[in-house]
């Protein structure tokens, strides 16, 4: 090799080596700011995330109350629920009902027919049955088995009530009432919707 070429070499590695080691230095000072940078971002964030779950904590003990009193008020509600395994057994108790407020009246009030209607959805949690009964009676007797089925703990209510006159001369007047009762989804049949359960 000639001398030059020798040279030319040794300036090279020389040159290379000053070049990684300054690209080395001031590459370290920038990551250290970065590093520095990140630490303080991850500080403020992290005591900003702090302050937040510390505000969700205080809240929990309201909000346990709340529900609470919402499954409690929501349990008293359902206790009035028709309970039976089948849609014709809650409409039998609707029956038994009636039948029960038309034997208090004096006289007592018999029905001429019955007969069992839909069992329908009511919202996604409940279903509804229906049950229409034939009745004769004066216009206090229908007055007081309307204010008696309002008053039952169960959650039955009039659904449809038609009122014909049956003997004028008796002041007596026919009746054809429609009861509604509240009973859970599962008795409803068919095709069960997507909050059935």
């Amino acid at each position: 090799m000639s001398p030059k070429f020798r040279r030319f070499v040794w300036w090279s590695l020389v040159s290379l080596v000053l070049s990684a080691i300054y690209t080395y230095w001031q590459q370290r000072p920038s990551e250290q700011a970065v590093v520095v940078a990140a630490s303080v971002d991850s500080v403020s964030l992290a005591e900003n995330q702090l302050a937040k779950l510390r505000e969700a904590a205080a809240t929990v003990p309201q909000k346990q109350e709340i529900l609470k009193q919402v499954s409690g008020d929501l349990a008293l509600r359902e206790k009035g629920i028709i309970i039976a395994d089948t849609a014709q057994q809650a409409q039998s108790q609707i029956i038994q009902i009636l039948r029960k407020l038309g034997h208090d009246e004096n006289p007592r009030v018999e029905m001429r027919s019955q007969e069992f209607g839909v069992v329908r959805p009511l919202g996604d949690i409940y279903g509804e049955v229906l049950v229409t009964v034939q009745i004769d009676c004066g216009i206090d007797q229908l007055v007081n088995i309307l204010v008696g089925l309002a008053a039952r703990p169960e959650l039955v209510a009039t659904n449809e009530l038609r009122v014909t006159s049956a003997s004028p001369k008796d002041k007596m007047i026919g009746v054809r009432l429609t009861v509604s009762g509240v009973v859970p989804r599962k008795l409803v049949p068919g095709k069960k919707g997507a909050g059935a359960s």
